[in-house]
């Protein structure tokens, strides 16, 4: 009996570290498709003239704008550059999610706040405030099936489909697995060569116990066979780095230790997500963005759109 239920925990907790390994994959080919196309501007405009069938040929043209981070909670989006009046603003997903356009609004409130600092213009003078127009694009690279390009809209949240919208925002999702979009990879060598680059990761992290060899053999099968050759050779420590931060097994404990932690913070996403949506249709916009650094002004805001009950007695939760 004892046996048993010691190799019933010893299976929990394998089954847990695996979960994790899994998360941490995520994360890991987030940070990597950032990191490649900002070091390779070349590939960035590749990049752009694929998604819009343009022929431009300067990089330096190429403004970057990326947001770093906020309060309350991690609203950073992975790619952000200016580039002939368009604001181009780029996720990388391995997970599908239908509140990818509200986390697009939100970014490009911030986004365009910059550019209105920037032109040292005021929201309240008589003359018009020049804005680039977004473009909106999730390139998605998870297991689950997706089909090659997907619309999502920020008006699928809206809670009342009769009511007149003022408000839209489109992205589009390309499924960026290897196979997919071909038309997309022809137009665009790198982007190609990092959907191959994921596919042979894949490939040994399922084969091999270890990931330092599982990764370090997957590099040296996509250098020995042109993919991202000159990147990887150039830059393998940190890529090696980066792939291999959070696989050792102190971190798994840390991070199984953390997930209840973790799923708080999803769902206190969630929830800001929501007054997100509920104060742009109330046309209360630059309350909600003046939120996100006020966590007062934020717990009130939950209790009056309904989100958070009033505490008796103490006020707000």
């Amino acid at each position: 009996m004892l046996k048993r239920r010691h190799r019933k925990k010893r299976a929990d907790r394998n089954s847990k570290r695996q979960s994790v390994r899994k998360q941490v994959q995520l994360k890991v080919k987030d940070r990597l498709f950032r990191f490649l196309f900002e070091k390779d501007r070349d590939a960035l405009l590749d990049l752009y003239n694929a998604l819009n069938r343009t022929a431009y040929t300067d990089p330096s043209q190429l403004e970057i704008v990326t947001i770093e981070s906020a309060v309350y909670v991690v609203m950073k989006n992975d790619l952000a550059y200016i580039l002939s009046g368009t604001l181009n603003m780029y996720e990388h997903q391995s997970t599908y999610s239908p509140n990818l356009p509200v986390r697009f609004l939100i970014y490009l409130a911030q986004e365009y706040q910059m550019v209105i600092d920037r032109a040292e213009r005021s929201l309240y003078g008589s003359g018009s405030i020049s804005l680039p127009t977004p473009q909106c694009v999730v390139f998605y690279n998870g297991v689950k099936e997706m089909p090659e390009e997907l619309t999502l809209k920020l008006s699928d949240a809206f809670e009342n489909k009769q009511a007149r919208a003022d408000v839209e925002l489109t992205v589009r999702m390309f499924n960026i697995n290897h196979g997919h979009n071909k038309a997309l990879m022809e137009n665009c060598r790198v982007l190609d060569e990092y959907s191959q680059m994921v596919a042979a990761t894949r490939k040994y992290m399922a084969v091999e116990a270890d990931a330092q060899t599982a990764l370090n053999k997957a590099v040296d099968y996509c250098i020995e066979n042109g993919i991202l050759k000159e990147f990887l050779l150039k830059n393998r420590a940190e890529v090696l780095g980066m792939l291999l931060e959070e696989f050792d097994a102190e971190k798994y404990e840390r991070t199984i230790r953390e997930e209840g932690r973790e799923e708080g913070i999803k769902e206190g996403e969630v929830k800001v997500n929501r007054l997100g949506i509920l104060m742009t249709e109330a046309g209360r916009g630059s309350d909600f963005l003046d939120s996100l650094s006020d966590r007062e002004l934020q717990k009130k805001l939950f209790v009056e759109f309904g989100l958070e009950e009033e505490k008796k007695g103490s006020g707000i939760i």
